[in-house]
């Protein structure tokens, strides 16, 4: 009897925020735009069609996958046919290494997009468990954006330069007070999920504007819960068609493995949430501070 959907209302509050506040001048803050709704109508057909009866599974997961590959594709060539592109990759901690990945980085944007929006959906199966973790990455990424948007400092931390990634952290700061909004009421016990319109915007999200700022490595390190999590059910998955039923984990996503080790619902979520927010503070040290 707990409603789902509740993502809607963080996608609504994200996008008047962003509207009333940001530059719409700004060729960024349309790209995070789209790619919030597009990968929210994604979640909404889903979580329509699941809480239908004939559609209990909600669209399938080749649909899905496909029509997502479709939204991401679409920004990565948006961005790479930009005047101010840069295909250049980022390295955390190794700040000259810095290959360029010319055309492939398309490629490498949708993976990073698709591969973020699926794993905060992963996530998301606890209580506060997803949202904890965005408003962190959304805050470190609020940091960057800032950083990354003035030349003075960006040259003097040593991250890349994006010319008008400024704006990109009024939309971030639109979505961390959006989800600690949410976070109010989906606290344990929660009183609202925020289901795949959610987490499958959310996720889409975070991988964009990791993106548009040029840290994209940077994710797997503040965003390592939801890495963890992904990969725990791939892991479990190979292991498994690979051993003929043997197991890895006693469940996957990862949060399920300790609940099935005894832990309480708000134990498995407030240490997942201690977790990232060393993670945070270890991509905050990238930043070469003198």
């Amino acid at each position: 009897g707990i409603p789902t959907m509740g993502g809607l209302l963080i996608l609504f509050t994200i996008t008047c925020t962003t509207l009333l506040w940001a530059d719409l001048t700004n060729y960024y803050v349309w790209i995070i735009l789209g790619v919030t709704l597009w990968f929210g109508a994604i979640g909404a057909i889903d979580d329509f069609r699941k809480i239908t009866k004939n559609h209990s599974k909600g669209l399938s997961a080749r649909g899905k996958l496909t029509l997502q590959v479709l939204g991401a594709l679409v920004i990565g060539f948006i961005l790479y046919s930009h005047p101010n592109f840069d295909g250049h990759l980022s390295f955390p901690f190794f700040k000259t290494l810095r290959p360029d990945l010319g055309w492939l980085y398309i490629v490498f944007s949708i993976l990073v997009i698709v591969g973020s929006s699926n794993a905060v959906n992963l996530t998301d199966g606890l209580d506060g468990l997803a949202a904890g973790p965005i408003i962190i990455t959304g805050s470190v990424y609020l940091i960057f954006s800032y950083l990354a948007g003035h030349a003075l400092l960006a040259g003097y931390l040593q991250i890349p330069f994006v010319p008008g990634a400024g704006e990109v952290a009024v939309f971030c700061g639109a979505l961390v007070g959006s989800c600690l909004g949410f976070l109010w009421y989906n606290a344990f016990p929660a009183q609202m999920f925020m289901g795949d319109v959610g987490s499958l915007s959310m996720g889409g999200t975070l991988g964009a504007v990791a993106v548009i700022t040029k840290q994209e490595i940077l994710l797997a390190i503040v965003g390592g819960i939801f890495v963890m999590e992904a990969l725990s059910v791939i892991i479990q998955v190979a292991f498994f068609k690979m051993t003929g039923g043997k197991r890895v984990f006693l469940m996957a996503p990862f949060h399920h493995h300790f609940e099935k080790k005894g832990w309480s619902e708000p134990k498995v979520v407030v240490r997942f949430w201690i977790i990232s927010i060393i993670l945070g503070l270890m991509a905050l040290a990238t930043l070469k501070l003198r």
